[in-house]
């Protein structure tokens, strides 16, 4: 076995490999770029090599420099987690001729599948069903429109060595293919090395589903099941799951048998994934093959007790499968939600800046096991699983320089129902300052109706959320419990104020009873009996009651407390009169008031957000790409106005109506923060 791995990557992926090769009994090297120096990632292997600045096309996917590293550090193998160069067979070659092993595929068939258009071709020579399109490489933006026209809109368009979302738009029209093209086009060239782009239908209402296979250099191939990977947004997955709600038995194994045949046609050996659209009558069609592992590999492994990284560490050392594909058994349900660096409240931009806060939900062990290199089928002690794969720390820095991922929490259960319920506890108890994330719509997927029925398809967030996330509106029963709670919590911070004040005699004061709890356009009437000094009955002025438990302190920023005979978790922020609460996807100003305060703030005029009507504000911190307009011309509703790129994503900011532009205050190439002024209109 190897002696020292080297990770050709960072974040989340870096340290999981980490972890894999650290209980194997592998010393491990981590590579890092300026920006990462103090990454979590450098921390945790045993040694560390700089490579260069902080673009990742100065550091990470430069071939020379990774090979430097290899050279310096003595490392006999690499490992080249996903993105970056996980998928180029020019670094694959490179490590071949040092003599150092690829813990990946051969270079051949990173060639033939890891190129989606030579994928493409290889899958319909060998009889797969594949998606319409234009396989051969587009010239210019007007070749695009040809094609896309003859093709049929909507069109996706790809790059051919994408991967991640990166190098992907969907266009309707001419000048959607136009655009989409040039923007696809670049997104490839600074994320991959290479803009070569092709076209293809875009099926609409598909499932994304995915294969796990599983390969090594001796002819033994398996698949791990499926992945449902349909709640995308920009062509990027937010949640997976294993297995999907959607397949049956029959056709899980005609598509593992086909992904496996198709692997094999290629030579296969390590871990690798294949793409299907899959649509309403369980008709499946071929994507692509990615030859890596997979961001949202953590589920499989769930499902299966697989250690995938540690399965690709050991064919890459020459050794064969240990088991068949009848030893395979998918036990319970897993879920992965992708914790990223965005503002759901400001159209998902990506967000960048200090995490002053970062505290995950404990990970607790469950699920299948995995025992002496062989998969078995046997229950956990646990009846539930946690699992939280990240790449950052408190205190850390999110940079625009890299995707905006930062986490994967995921979890398990024995059935869907129960591993969606472990979700939704686990993204309540995530706590996370700072920035911008996520976190919110993720929990308004877990309780989203289509969601909970298993029945998404890749629209669901265009469909479901067509005017963006603006937070969630709880039903009166969720709003009811809550203030139950922060009645109990204000009553515990009145008990607390008299004791610091010492206006407490023998620990006793007549702390008011009767309360006004105001949240999310609703008021309640309550009282408070303290029947313990454990918890609190409340009682509605529509004479139900609740009782509430737990052991909240005031100051602290998590509660977890039991409202009736249910769990509550409850992020807590202090604000004038109340709390700030956020639980289950909503963001709530809570005030809890005595009667007479209530009543006078029913006075109070609310206050007005200023008008920004005629600004064009950046609404994320990034560069400049270009300004489609100038100081006096004349605009339209929809139309390009400028680019921003943030995180390797280009973003085309378009005028919301029609006007006149009075004032241009950036230029191509400036650096912007978050609300800056790009331009004013008259």
């Amino acid at each position: 076995m190897f002696k020292k791995i080297l990770i050709a990557n960072r974040g989340e992926i870096a340290c999981r490999v980490i972890k894999t090769a650290r209980k194997m009994g592998i010393q491990t090297v981590a590579i890092y770029s300026d920006a990462d120096r103090n990454a979590l990632h450098v921390e945790m292997a045993d040694e560390a090599v700089h490579i260069g600045p902080s673009p990742a096309n100065q550091s990470y996917i430069v071939i020379d420099k990774v090979m430097e590293a290899v050279k310096s550090s003595g490392a006999q193998a690499v490992h080249p987690g996903y993105g970056f160069l996980s998928e180029n067979s020019k670094f694959a070659e490179a490590l071949d001729a040092a003599g150092v092993a690829f813990v990946g595929p051969p270079v051949g068939a990173i060639e033939k599948m890891g190129d989606k258009i030579t994928s493409k071709k290889i899958a319909q020579e060998a009889g797969v069903s594949t998606v319409p399109g234009y396989m051969g490489l587009i010239d210019d933006a007007e070749h695009a429109v040809k094609i896309a026209t003859e093709v049929g809109y909507p069109v996706m368009i790809k790059a051919s060595a994408g991967g991640g979302g990166k190098g992907m738009r969907i266009a309707w029209n001419d000048d959607e293919a136009r655009e989409g093209f040039q923007s696809s086009k670049n997104e490839a060239a600074n994320s991959f090395g290479d803009d070569r782009i092709f076209i293809e239908k875009f099926v609409t209402q598909p499932r994304h589903i995915e294969i796990q296979v599983l390969c090594d250099s001796h002819g033994n191939g398996i698949y791990l099941g499926e992945r449902e990977c349909s709640i995308q947004r920009r062509n990027q997955k937010v949640v997976e799951e294993a297995p999907s709600p959607f397949l049956d038995e029959a056709t899980r194994r005609a598509m593992g048998e086909q992904a496996v045949a198709l692997a094999q046609a290629v030579d296969y050996a390590s871990a690798g994934t294949v793409e299907f659209i899959v649509d309403g009558d369980k008709n499946f069609y071929f994507l692509e093959m990615n030859t890596r592992l997979q961001v949202e590999h953590p589920v499989t492994e769930l499902i299966t007790g697989v250690d995938l990284v540690e399965q690709m560490i050991r064919v890459a050392n020459g050794e064969a499968l240990s088991i068949t594909q009848d030893d395979v058994k998918l036990n319970g349900w897993a879920i992965e939600n992708r914790l990223y660096a965005e503002d759901p409240y400001r159209g998902f931009l990506p967000s960048i800046g200090r995490l002053t806060r970062y505290r995950p939900p404990a990970e607790v062990a469950a699920g299948p096991l995995l025992t002496n290199d062989k998969w078995q089928g046997n229950a956990a002690s646990g009846p539930v699983a946690v699992r939280n794969d990240t790449g950052v720390f408190e205190g850390g820095e999110i940079s625009m320089y890299y995707d905006p991922m930062i986490a994967k929490l995921c979890t398990w259960a024995p059935t869907r129902a129960e591993a969606i319920e472990a979700m939704r506890v686990a993204l309540d108890s995530f706590e996370v300052e700072g920035i911008g994330h996520n976190l919110p719509f993720l929990s308004a997927v877990m309780d989203h109706p289509i969601f909970i029925k298993g029945e998404m398809t890749t629209a669901f967030i265009a469909e479901e959320y067509p005017d963006g996330f603006e937070g969630v509106e709880l039903p009166e029963t969720d709003l009811k419990r809550i203030a139950a709670a922060t009645a109990a919590m204000n009553r515990i911070s009145e008990i607390r104020r008299a004791r610091v004040s010492g206006r407490m005699d023998n620990h006793e004061r007549k702390v008011g009873t009767d309360w006004n709890v105001t949240l999310q356009g609703h008021s309640f009437d309550v009282t408070i009996s303290a029947a313990d000094s454990a918890g609190a009955t409340v009682t509605f002025d529509s004479g139900t009651s609740l009782r509430v438990q737990g052991d909240w302190t005031p100051g602290d920023q998590l509660a977890k407390m039991t409202v009736g005979d249910a769990p509550l978790v409850l992020k807590v922020g202090k604000i004038s009169g109340g709390f700030r609460i956020r639980t289950r996807g909503a963001d709530l100003k809570v005030h809890v008031r005595t009667p007479r305060q209530a009543e006078l703030a029913r006075l109070m005029p609310e206050k007005l957000p200023p008008d920004t009507s005629k600004l064009l504000l950046c609404p994320m911190p990034g560069l400049v790409v270009k300004l489609d307009v100038a100081e006096g011309d004349q605009v339209q509703e929809g139309q390009a106005i400028c680019t921003i790129e943030a995180m390797k994503m280009e973003n085309i900011l378009r005028a919301e109506k029609a006007g006149i532009v009075s004032k241009v205050n950036a230029s191509a190439g400036d650096s912007l923060a978050v609300d800056d002024v790009i331009m004013e209109f008259e």
